[in-house]
Formats: structure tokens, sequence, C-alpha cells
């Protein structure tokens, strides 16, 4: 039994790597802004789903990581892989530093520092012209390659991002099963009995603010060489509320349900498009939808106890009156 989890993880993923073989075009990009997107929200599940931290400055992390990498690539010429390690430290220096002051907050007035710490960032990134392009973004980022071998195709680049998922999502299983992701899940479920027992409760939410940056670093990093174009409205706060959204979509605290939430979530405007100027409206209702049906998100799907719990609720709805069958 304890080898189905890792059975269908690899059956999973085997399916994922075929599925640009079955799509072309614009399906590819589809699918490499999915895999992006799931990387982010994995990193926001050691922030909101096991820390209990509701932050809104994902998409800033994101875009600074972006940001780094492309002006080092373009402006200083540097190696993209060189580029890539001192966006993500960068990336990490200033999460870890504004992470000492913001966590002092708690709640709504954490949610709102964190929401404003990402509209700074875009008003930075829109006005300071000379290093950021302001408005006009930084275009011109050289390709990825690896071995020699460019990944300037969607498909290509496609399987390296989705290898680089699958390495992060492992390395996220291995801390949440660690010492460091049960003090998390401690710090989340009641803070001060954690701190109580002795745990640091402050170093413990630093680390998984932290943690999370860089998690949206690499997701950054590989959005800026995927486009190969940054611009401010790419890490605007309504970002951050998207990938909170993915998160809670497909259930928070699951390292699979973040996968789940954020390929969901972006499909579904293209499973909308046929519904028009209503798509807003109809996104709204099947969030709403999941929410009260699956209070756990997409991964409680997977739980037989979801469907005891709903065959109970109609029962309780509508009495049988033949009475219970055997």
């Amino acid at each position: 039994m304890k080898k189905h989890p890792l059975l269908y993880a690899s059956l999973a993923l085997l399916l994922a790597a075929l599925l640009p073989l079955a799509i072309q075009g614009y399906g590819n990009r589809l699918a490499n802004t999915a895999v992006i997107s799931a990387i982010a929200v994995i990193g926001l599940n050691f922030v909101f789903g096991y820390a209990g931290l509701i932050s809104l400055a994902h998409a800033a992390f994101m875009g600074m990581a972006g940001y780094a990498a492309a002006i080092l690539t373009t402006a200083q010429q540097w190696n993209p892989w060189l580029a890539i390690l001192a966006a993500l430290a960068a990336t990490a220096l200033f999460a870890y530093g504004t992470g000492r002051i913001l966590l002092r907050l708690k709640g709504h007035y954490l949610a709102l520092a964190t929401l404003g710490l990402n509209v700074s960032f875009t008003i930075v990134a829109s006005n300071w012209l000379e290093l950021t392009g302001g408005t006009n973004g930084l275009s011109g980022i050289p390709a990825l390659s690896l071995g020699g071998l460019a990944l300037d195709t969607e498909r290509s680049f496609y399987w390296f991002a989705l290898a680089v998922l699958a390495l992060l999502a492992l390395l996220a299983n291995r801390i949440r099963r660690s010492h460091a992701g049960r003090a998390f899940m401690a710090v989340r479920d009641d803070e001060l009995a954690a701190a109580m027992t002795g745990l640091p409760v402050t170093r413990v939410k630093v680390a998984a603010f932290t943690l999370g940056a860089i998690y949206a670093g690499v997701a950054g990093c590989l959005f800026a060489f995927h486009i190969r174009f940054v611009s401010p409205e790419d890490f605007n706060f309504s970002h951050s509320i998207v990938f909170l959204a993915m998160l809670v979509v497909g259930g928070e605290g699951s390292i699979i349900g973040a996968i789940l939430g954020a390929v969901g979530v972006t499909l579904l405007p293209e499973l909308l498009r046929g519904v028009g100027n209503a798509y807003l409206l109809v996104f709204g209702l099947l969030v709403l939808l999941i929410l009260i049906i699956l209070p756990r998100g997409l991964i409680s799907l997977a739980d037989r106890s979801t469907y005891r719990r709903l065959l109970r609720r109609k029962s309780a709805v509508v009495p049988n009156a033949q009475g219970d069958r055997p």
C-alpha cells in the first residue's frame, strides 16, 4: 500500500511528459504556464498551507527573481545559470529581511502588509526606467541551454520545467516530513502551544516565508526564460491572489493539491472561453461551488470519506422512502 502513492505519482509524471506529443502550439505554451504556476503554488503552500501565514506578496518574489535574472543576462551579459543562482540568492535574502519585519504581524494585518509589498514592487518596477525598462518591460532575454541543447521551443522547455517541478515537489515532500515541516504545522495549529514547547516561532515563520519565496523565485526565473520578456504587469498583486486561489481550490497543505489547483485554474479560462464576457461570473461560481462541496479542495476527491460525507448529506436532504438497502 505504501508504494501506491509513488506509483500514482510516477504514472502522472509519465502522462504529463507525454502531453506535448498530443498538443501543439498554444496548448504547449499553456502547459508551460501551468507547470510554472504549480512551482509557485507549492512554494505558497509552505507559507499558507503549512505555516498558516496569509501572504499576498508571492508574485512580488516571483518578479524579483525574474527581473534579476533578466537584468543580469541582458545588461550584464551573465551566464543564464549563474544569473538564476544570483537571482534566487537575492530573493531569499530579501524575503528573509522583510520576513523578520512583517511576520511580527498576524492575520489580516499580515495579509495587508504583504499586499502592500507586492504593490510597492510593481510601482518600483514600473518607474525605475533605467533598470527595469518601466512599463515597457525587458526583452531580449536569452534562451536557456542544457548540455548544448537550447531550450528555445515550447516542448523542450516544458520537459525541462516539468523535471524541475518534479524535483521541487519531491523536495517539498521531504521537507514536509522533516522536523522543519512539522514545526511549520505546529505553528499553524497552535502558535502559543508551539512556543511553550520551545519552538522559536518567529524563526519558523521566517523560514517558511523564505522557503516559499525561493520556490516563487524559481518560478519567476523559469517565467523569464520561457517568455523571454518581463514587465510589471506580469507580477502585480492580482497574480498573488490567483496563486492563493489556486492553492485553496486544489487543497491547502497538500503538494498534489497545489499542483491540481495550479493546473485547473490555469486551464479553466480556456475551458470557459465559450461563455464570453460571462467568464468571470462563471469562474467565481465554480470556485464557490468547489469550496462549498469540497472544503478541502480538489485533493479531497481522492479521499473516500468525501464521497461518504456527500452521500450522507444527500440522504439527509432527500430521505429514502423505501428504507436503507443492505
